[in-house]
């Protein structure tokens, strides 16, 4: 066998062994990226592909695991490489000092955690490992009209499933005292004032680069509104603290932004205890600070409020941690947005948080996705700050090499077609749960009567020979609108069409939810869920809650027990 035949073959049975039989396709995709210049004689490389192939998808189970051990070793140690190299791309900051680094994970929570977050945390955490540093969990609660403990307790969860592990867990909420202070230097240095205009002005006078007349009041009436803010004499929109900036500035975040808003709804933790509330871009300086955080890491978006971080931390006079700044992650087709994530669960198009369209880390988590194959995902860009947009396709991916070994296969006929053979001796057929994995089998007493799926009973024809997968060849004597019938020919292989089946009397009645997109274009995708039903072999009656399976020819899905489904991966 040349070389490029080889090539060929090798991934023929990796593709058959992954998805249940190989397609040209992904084979004549992966022989190019080994090899560009096979893009040269196309059709003299997919007749080679072709025929090696039929020749990979004719062999059964035993067969294919048998060849396809002959490179696992080598297909393990290519994935091992590829993990070790997107984990570790592109983690080096110049300036950090090793045993002298300490970052924060710092999450609003005024929504459950997403899949954006854990490139946050993960990346933070790879920083932290190489210069033997620490991540504290740091919750940015500021905002009580959104904030509750509900959300507190689900990052922490979440966190905690991914693995993410923190030297210390603090508050913003728990700083209000030492944060009022801070707003009262500024008020003394004439770098901040009260304003009494509401949000809508606010904003056209910002985007007009025209001065607030608040502006011009002297440091003892700010003071003095500044005092009544805090007490709560004002109220919602009626007055704000802001920074004395740069009107005619080119970067808008310097023109005037605010800094603290009277918020009157109820903290989750301080109760009515506070009436004025600081903004993120007041807050998160002052907690970097004080907390002895020397790197604060997040993602590009918050780019031109750099200089605002720093301004404010040069009129107060405190240490500057260095920001690191790194690509947002984007999910084609999906959202990571609260707003928009808590609007479609409003209108009842998502069920909550949990439901396995969304992106947020309790939905994958509730879909199959594990914590390895999200790390590998998230990290593959390392602090790359080029804006991408990636898809869930490329995250399912991951995780299926992550699940492979592990997940049994199993048939699942849809929309189940009657197949009667004659002929066929009362016989026990053993079938192994894994071609390569030595994980066990399961056996069926199997007679004349099958159930086959749809698409293949339609495609049957009478004379035509096909073979039961693991079991024996049958022959075509008739096909009807519900009813194929068959005779049976034995158990040598034989040069035929393979087809799934289930005994007629040992299977289960089964759903399979296939996952489809989020979102059309800006539209919510009404077909992003739909039901498969069928019969499944009875061994699925056997799997345990959350358990992953590959239903060959269908795909990878993990065993639901509450909602008594299999979702898609």
């Amino acid at each position: 066998m040349d070389g490029l035949s080889e090539i060929i073959r090798k991934y023929a049975l990796k593709n058959a062994v992954e998805h249940g039989s190989a397609r040209d396709s992904a084979v004549i995709a992966k022989a190019i990226s080994i090899d560009p210049s096979l893009k040269n004689d196309m059709k003299g490389l997919a007749v080679e592909v072709s025929a090696i192939v039929k020749e990979v998808n004719a062999l059964d189970k035993e067969a294919l695991g048998a060849a396809y051990a002959e490179y696992k070793d080598e297909f393990e140690k290519e994935h091992s490489e590829k993990a070790v190299k997107s984990s570790s791309h592109n983690f080096t900051i110049e300036d950090a000092v090793e045993g002298a680094f300490k970052t924060r994970f710092a999450p609003e929570p005024s929504g459950y955690m997403h899949i954006g977050h854990a490139k946050a945390v993960f990346i933070e955490e790879e920083l932290a490992k190489k210069y033997k540093g620490t991540v504290s969990l740091y919750f940015d609660d500021t905002n009580p009209s959104k904030e509750r403990q509900e959300f507190v307790d689900s990052i922490r969860k979440d966190a905690k499933w991914l693995g993410a592990s923190f030297s210390e867990e603090y508050y913003a909420s728990d700083n209000m005292e030492y944060e009022y202070k801070c707003a009262e230097k500024l008020i003394k240095g004439g770098n901040a004032y009260v304003c009494f205009c509401n949000a809508e002005m606010i904003g056209e006078k910002r985007s007009a680069g025209e001065r607030c007349g608040h502006r011009a009041q002297t440091e003892d009436a700010n003071l003095n509104f500044w005092k009544n803010m805090i007490k709560g004499e004002y109220s919602e929109g009626q007055a704000s603290l802001r920074f004395k900036g740069d009107m005619k500035a080119l970067n808008t975040v310097m023109r005037d932004p605010v800094l603290f808003r009277i918020k009157k709804d109820t903290h989750y933790r301080q109760g009515n205890r506070y009436a004025a509330w600081p903004s993120y871009d007041f807050n998160t300086p002052i907690m970097d600070s004080i907390k002895g955080i020397t790197h604060a890491a997040r993602s590009k978006e918050y780019e031109l409020r750099d200089e605002l971080y720093y301004s404010i931390l040069d009129l107060l006079g405190m240490r500057k941690p260095r920001i690191i700044e790194f690509s947002r992650l984007e999910i084609a087709n999906n959202i990571t947005s609260k707003r928009q994530t808590n609007a479609l669960i409003e209108e009842g198009k998502v069920s909550g948080y949990e439901d396995p369209r969304l992106v947020t880390i309790t939905a994958l988590r509730k879909r199959g996705i594990r914590p390895q194959a999200i790390r590998e995902f998230v990290l593959r860009s390392g602090l790359g700050r080029a804006e991408s947009v990636s898809s869930m396709e490329n995250l399912l991916s991951y995780n299926r090499k992550v699940i492979d070994n592990e997940s049994k296969r199993l048939f699942f006929v849809r929309e189940p077609v009657k197949l009667e053979v004659s002929g066929a001796a009362d016989t026990v057929v053993k079938l192994r749960l894994h071609p390569t994995e030595g994980i066990g089998s399961r056996e069926y007493r199997c007679g004349s009567g099958y159930y086959i799926d749809y698409d293949d009973a339609g495609s049957l024809e009478e004379g035509s020979m096909v073979r039961l997968k693991g079991a024996f060849n049958i022959e075509i004597t008739g096909v009807e609108d519900n009813l194929v019938r068959a005779e049976y020919k034995g158990t040598e292989k034989a040069d035929a069409r393979i087809i799934q089946w289930v005994s007629a009397d040992s299977y289960i009645e089964s759903s399979l939810t296939v996952i489809r997109d989020l979102l059309r274009g800006e539209d919510f995708n009404e077909g992003s869920m739909m039901k498969i039903r069928g019969y499944a072999e009875s061994y699925a009656s056997t799997l345990k809650d959350n358990e992953t399976v590959q239903f060959e020819r269908i795909g990878f899905f993990k065993f639901d027990s509450k909602d008594k489904t299999f979702f898609s991966l």
